[in-house]
């Protein structure tokens, strides 16, 4: 099972004396100095920036990265289908910065847009002169966050427009409204399987096997009673290091803050894509089928440069921007299935 990468601040590196070294320089009174040496620590953070955007998000478990060149056109084929199923295969994609997800199939070809997003961060030169890490470091979380932030938002609307498309919501008609239940998992999986297509021997026919909510969600776990589970689960819960179990009848169970009442991704499907939840339900859930890995994909154009602002010296500051171009696109909604409790 995947783990969303999270890194601790105990587990940053010191800095070397070199790195000191750089980062005082880059806080010289000489203009030229300054910025040779804010280009240099431009380009040593880059590394680990662009790793920190790429895999320390909550899409980790969901799209894979794909790299492409400048020029090429991103094209997935579906000669992979048989003749007449075409139909079958919907997918979604990010036409562009800021834009609603768009249904996009072209014949047997899915073509992908890419697009670029763009950030920057700054302080005061005083600090670069101290050799002021701790601010540094906080400043290059802060910058890649307002990446990461935009890279998860993207993904995430493409899956709930993927989802949408299928205008399937699977609920739990005996549960209370706004509880998880073991029922509402077992339908989840029962629809995913029955709206696949093909039969119980085709060849990579499709299971559900993540399910995405809220955390409120996923604390209804420690509710169960004797009669949902036994007393050794219960225990294993109990006992367990985020309180919940995170997989059950072998699905990987992920809490996110965006889902839930009110939440970001929830009021997206609400308003954005005029989504609607079973009747006197409260809360959407997001399930997946993620064991082949073949329709969830990020193809990155031009991965995330660093570069110094050499228009900041003579306001006394320091600092770095960039930008990255990359798409989403999820090739076959029926990978996709929404619950709700």
């Amino acid at each position: 099972m995947k783990n969303f990468n999270r890194v601790k601040a105990s587990e940053a590196k010191k800095p070397t004396p070199e790195m000191d070294e750089m980062l005082r320089a880059s806080g010289s009174e000489k203009r030229e100095s300054a910025l040779d040496a804010t280009h240099e620590l431009a380009k040593a953070l880059e590394t680990p920036l662009r790793r920190g955007v790429l895999y320390g998000n909550i899409l980790d478990v969901v799209f894979n990265p794909v790299d492409f060149a400048p020029g090429v056109t991103i094209d997935f084929p579906l000669d992979f289908l048989a003749p007449g199923t075409e139909k079958n295969f919907v997918a979604y994609t990010v036409p562009n910065h800021g834009r609603i997800p768009e249904r996009h199939v072209e014949g047997d070809v899915i073509t992908v847009s890419t697009y670029e997003i763009a950030s920057s961060i700054d302080w005061l030169l005083k600090y670069s002169r101290d050799a002021r890490w701790d601010i540094v470091r906080r400043a290059m979380e802060v910058l890649r966050s307002s990446f990461v932030k935009k890279l998860n938002d993207d993904g995430f609307h493409t899956l709930l427009a993927a989802a949408v498309d299928r205008n399937i919501v699977v609920y739990d008609s005996l549960a209370s409204p706004g509880t998880f239940t073991k029922r509402l998992i077992t339908n989840l999986q029962q629809v995913m399987r029955r709206n696949q297509g093909g039969n119980s021997t085709s060849i990579g026919r499709g299971h559900l096997t993540d399910i995405m909510m809220s955390p409120e969600a996923l604390e209804d776990i420690r509710n169960w009673s004797i009669a949902d589970i036994d007393e050794v689960t219960r225990r294993e819960i109990f006992n367990a290091p985020d309180g919940v179990l995170n997989r059950i009848f072998g699905i990987n169970i992920w809490d996110l803050d965006e889902f839930g009442v009110g939440q970001q991704y929830e009021n997206f499907f609400l308003n954005d894509l005029g989504g609607s939840l079973a009747p006197g339900d409260e809360e959407l859930v997001l399930g997946l089928d993620l064991h082949l890995n073949d329709s969830f994909f990020m193809p990155v154009r031009e991965p995330l440069a660093i570069f110094e602002d050499d228009m900041l010296h003579r306001q006394r500051r320091a600092g770095f921007y960039g930008w990255q171009e990359q798409g989403f696109a999820c090739l076959d909604s029926r990978r996709t299935i929404l619950g709700s409790l």
